[in-house]
């Protein structure tokens, strides 16, 4: 049972992996940080749930991440509309100075 649950984990967090490492649009590599940080809470409830000591400590810290996954994400879109605005593009390779 836990063995499926580490393998969804492994296989989300090597997809958002590839896409962060690959892709080149700025919209992209936020969606793939957003997977390998689903795939590290579903490990962390599977681990509270099936570990050693089954505790409530994964599920906290899961509603930790989720929490700084959303700050993440206002904060990522925020600069990326700023940057869209400037430069007129969503590439992640245009963005390699932060001038004015």
């Amino acid at each position: 049972m836990i063995t499926s649950y580490l393998a969804l984990a492994a296989i989300l967090f090597s997809i958002g992996l590839f896409g962060v490492l690959t892709k080149r649009n700025a919209v992209i590599v936020l969606f793939s940080i957003e997977l390998m940080l689903n795939s590290v809470n579903i490990n962390l409830v599977t681990f509270s749930k099936y570990g050693l000591v089954p505790g409530i400590s994964g599920h906290v810290f899961t509603l930790f991440t989720i929490t700084i996954a959303a700050a993440e994400v206002a904060v990522g879109l925020a600069i990326l509309i700023s940057l869209y605005r400037n430069l007129g593009s969503a590439e992640a390779d245009q963005y390699d100075s932060m001038k004015g």
